[in-house]
């Protein structure tokens, strides 16, 4: 975290957070943490997600969370409210990629990657929606990626996954400011960002130093993201800075999409 960054934006917000034990998660949450919020890290995989939970002290908790599984957001939602009376963050941000084109694409992953990367953001917004709307405010944010805004054809379900969850914040933003529920709903669309899923999906090539050096050099300002890049634009629009945007499509990309 830079010097010049907020101490307490997110002071005594209750942030909630998935695929939180690593990657892009982990580092919003160390974020978040350090703005100010409870965080409240979520993940499959329990011993890296209860170690962040540790290393950031008594201002986190880890519980386990499958995001495709309704019974789980729900048990996992009403157990935040159940100790902190509310809920100001949400940020959906588990993800899978499969690195295949549309003819290589089984239906078993195109099903895999579409029940974690859109269902599980659905089911995020819908039990969102849930706990926050009472308390008359609450942001969500939900992780897409620009392979939701350009077409990338060695990721077919990938890409089609985060096109519909790019689609559906527009839809749950619309939802909300109609009705009157003070939820903010906006979606981050982050290029390569130097993460395993990228480290997985370098791995695939022959090369895979070639592999990541053309990533960068694809990317107008020369490097691949970093986690927190992305970081800095979840706590953006988790705070009260961001109180007159919904809906929006925000780009974490070096210039990627400009060019």
């Amino acid at each position: 975290m830079s010097s010049s960054t907020p101490l307490n934006r997110l002071e005594n917000k209750v942030a909630f957070l998935t695929g939180a034990a690593s990657g892009l998660g982990a580092a919003s949450a160390r974020r978040l943490h350090q703005e100010g919020a409870f965080v409240v890290i979520t993940d499959r995989n329990a011993a890296p997600g209860e170690a962040l939970a540790a290393e950031l002290g008594e201002r986190a908790a880890f519980l386990a969370l499958d995001v495709t599984k309704e019974e789980q957001w729900m048990a996992a939602l009403d157990a935040t409210i159940a100790r902190h009376g509310r809920l100001d963050v949400l940020v959906n941000n588990a993800g899978v990629g499969v690195v295949a084109d549309i003819e290589e694409t089984t239906l078993e992953q195109w099903r895999f990657v579409h029940a974690v990367n859109t269902e599980g953001v659905f089911l995020g917004c819908k039990h969102g929606i849930r706990v926050m709307k009472g308390q008359g405010s609450g942001s969500i944010v939900n992780v897409s990626s620009v392979a939701g805004l350009t077409g990338t054809p060695t990721l077919a379900a990938y890409s089609s996954s985060k096109g519909a969850v790019r689609a559906l914040t527009r839809t749950v933003a619309i939802h909300c400011a109609r009705k009157g529920y003070g939820i903010r709903c906006n979606s981050i669309h982050p290029v390569f960002i130097d993460t395993p899923m990228v480290d997985a999906m370098v791995g695939t090539s022959k090369d895979p130093e070639k592999a990541r050096a053309n990533l960068a050099r694809s990317i107008p300002l020369g490097r691949l993201g970093v986690a927190d890049d992305v970081a800095a634009a979840v706590a953006y629009l988790g705070s009260a800075d961001a109180a007159f945007l919904t809906g929006i499509e925000l780009p974490i990309d070096g210039g990627f999409l400009a060019q």
